[in-house]
């Protein structure tokens, strides 16, 4: 089942997470909390008195920066922009480090972690998915989401803003699903500080993630989600276009974790060309290896 949504930009702006916003601009995470300064004058001086004085001038900057995003968000919901994100449901189940989608018969092949971190297994992703041999069939998801290319990116500022904005939507989108779509958490409640920590159930490792390092899983994701359909193109390294999009894929297991599949090594890449079908050559510009 698809299930695909235009959020207005003012829905999506809601779930941004500013920390990343002011990490791009170079400013450390104590000045993101201008984000949550209620925005009458008397609050925000109490807010740039907080700060020491040597730093006030940097928390000045900090301020503006939000205010201009802030305005541009306006002005883009004011101009009747969306976001767009889309997600599948399937049937699945896990065979090794395989998944298997049971509506089309593919295998989605992973990596798996070749040494342990602080004690723990070696995890793929695979691991959190039902295996064959249980009898029960499992759920897998894969998701998209973007900021259309008809919203007009001019600079730097827009480019990070349409950015969190497509993060943004992947982290609506992904509430939307737990509770609606798929449906495993109806009785969800968490903070907005709660979700930018996840502490809901699952996860949605996205590709680049250090758990999901194959770029070129996108043209798989595109076959699954038709990209073009959402007004994303790849190009022919697997970068989506427009840049302010993301895409990966949803766990419901309670145990799915994040964790770095760390160094490919050329054993390993045989193994995961021949699963996906592909030669090792051609993934190599992908992985990096």
């Amino acid at each position: 089942m698809i299930y695909t949504r235009r959020y207005a930009i003012h829905e999506a702006a809601s779930f941004i997470n500013w920390l990343y916003f002011f990490h791009a601009w170079g400013f450390p995470s104590r000045y993101s909390s201008i984000a949550t300064v209620h925005g009458c004058v008397a609050c925000r001086q109490n807010w740039l008195q907080a700060f020491p004085v040597e730093e006030r001038e940097r928390a000045e900057q900090a301020m503006k920066l939000y205010d201009e995003a802030q305005q541009l968000l306006r002005e883009w919901d004011e101009a009747g922009y969306y976001t767009v994100f889309s997600v599948r449901l399937m049937e699945a189940n896990s065979d090794g480090e395989d998944v298997v989608l049971l509506e089309t018969g593919q295998h989605i092949p992973f990596l798996r972690q070749q040494h342990a971190q602080d004690g723990k297994p070696c995890y793929c992703l695979a691991d959190f998915i039902r295996p064959v041999s249980s009898g029960v069939t499992d759920k897998m998801g894969v998701f998209a989401s973007t900021v259309p290319s008809q919203i007009p990116i001019k600079g730097l500022e827009e480019s990070l803003v349409a950015d969190r904005l497509a993060e943004a939507t992947a982290e609506l989108g992904h509430l939307q699903t737990r509770r609606e779509w798929w449906g495993y958490a109806p009785d969800e409640h968490l903070t907005m500080d709660e979700l930018f920590a996840e502490k809901y159930q699952g996860k949605r490792p996205a590709v680049g993630y250090p758990s999901l390092p194959d770029q070129s899983i996108c043209f798989v994701l595109s076959d699954l989600l038709d990209f073009p359909a959402l007004g994303i193109t790849l190009t022919e390294n697997g970068a989506m276009i427009p840049h302010a999009s993301t895409c990966g894929f949803l766990f419901s297991h309670p145990a799915t974790c994040h964790f770095s599949v760390g160094k490919v090594g050329e054993d390993q890449l045989q193994d995961y060309a021949r699963r996906r079908g592909v030669e090792a050559d051609y993934l190599r510009k992908f992985l990096k290896v």
